[in-house]
């Protein structure tokens, strides 16, 4: 067991989005989601069209045991949209895999799926970790985006270096699934002690 499973930093129970975009590595965020669980917090998954192509809302859903969002016409209970109800209820918006797509329409404010809306719409921080192509995570483009980002205090992870699934190795894999979680643990305490 790594140090990062033992060391918890526990602000208590917080409402944290699980973003899940249309990447190979959409798999591994069911252990993310596992994970997050396991330290107490409540997560809610919203997942892209292209992402369940990967990764089954069911799978996230049983594993986070809240629904999952797919889409901006996902049934409710209330009147409100869910998209807002989950940008408000968000201590941390964190997107594992973010795609070149999502950080392309989170850099240029679009929101034409629930996802890049809650981003949209929160004001809690937002923490990425991209995964794609090494030739994507180097384009001028996408540098800009994440540069962009940045200056809005949009907060990264990785990517790693390593074997990607276009079977190129290089930088673009995302980063381990347990750094992730405490990256999360560690952005939820720190937005506490500046409440506090």
């Amino acid at each position: 067991m790594s140090a990062r499973k033992v060391v918890r930093i526990r602000p208590g129970m917080k409402s944290i989005v699980l973003g899940v975009t249309g990447s190979i590595a959409a798999y591994k965020s069911a252990e993310l989601a596992s994970l997050l669980v396991r330290q107490g917090h409540q997560v809610f998954v919203v997942l892209t069209q292209d992402a369940t192509e990967f990764i089954t809302p069911l799978t996230l859903q049983t594993l986070s045991k809240n629904p999952v969002t797919t889409s901006f016409y996902d049934e409710k209970e209330n009147w409100r949209p869910g998209h807002i109800e989950l940008a408000d209820r968000a201590n941390l918006l964190l997107i594992a895999p973010a795609t070149a797509q999502i950080i392309a329409e989170l850099a240029h404010g679009l929101a034409s799926h629930p996802l890049a809306a809650i981003a949209l719409a929160t004001r809690a921080p937002i923490l990425l970790a991209p995964a794609m192509n090494g030739k994507m995570w180097s384009h001028p483009a996408t540098v800009e985006n994440v540069e962009k980002l940045k200056s809005r205090g949009v907060e990264f992870i990785g990517p790693e270096e390593g074997m990607l699934a276009c079977g190129y190795e290089g930088l673009g894999r995302l980063w381990k699934v347990d750094d992730i979680a405490f990256r999360a643990e560690f952005l939820l305490a720190c937005q506490e002690n500046l409440i506090a």
